[in-house]
């Protein structure tokens, strides 16, 4: 098989593309995409605990936990005790930061807009099943796991 045959190889191909488009736009408004989809997943009220963004986004805890010391140092975000929970931290979106989310809101809503106007909505739902249902695969097995089952598949199949 080709590497352009595989799943894998495509899938990546493309994020790293709309990875540099957002890269792009997001310099301009002096962030990085990982910046703006921490923005992106911060409750513009209520705040949300510090433990919760990570899984949002898929970042390990120590990336994250250095991303948000740098938005706090820009000043787009602050970080507050839980009014209910003490042990838990709440990060809020300051005045900056809110609009930083919204620039992002906007260019991520732009892109997808132009891709539904591109790609006929029958193949989008394709795609979209798929793609979630390729997620569920990786969730619910290790590569340990799927590699011990198509060695198996090709012993029983020879």
């Amino acid at each position: 098989m080709r590497k352009e045959e595989t799943v894998d190889y495509n899938i990546k191909k493309a994020w790293h593309a709309i990875n540099r488009m957002y890269n792009q736009e997001a310099l301009k408004n002096e962030i990085t995409t990982s910046i703006a989809f921490v923005l992106l997943n911060i409750h513009s009220t209520e705040g949300t605990p510090a433990t919760k963004i990570a899984p949002l986004i898929g970042l390990e805890s120590r990336s994250l936990v250095r991303m948000l010391r740098s938005m706090e140092e820009k000043r787009l975000i602050c970080r507050k005790a839980d009014p209910l929970d003490r042990r838990l931290v709440r990060i809020f979106l300051t005045p900056k930061g809110q609009g930083k989310k919204d620039i992002a809101y906007k260019t991520v809503m732009a892109f997808n807009q132009h891709v539904f106007n591109k790609v006929p909505q029958e193949e989008l739902k394709v795609f979209l099943k798929v793609i979630q249902q390729i997620n569920q695969i990786v969730e619910e097995n290790s590569i340990s796991q799927i590699v011990a089952s198509n060695n198996q598949y090709e012993t029983n199949h020879k």
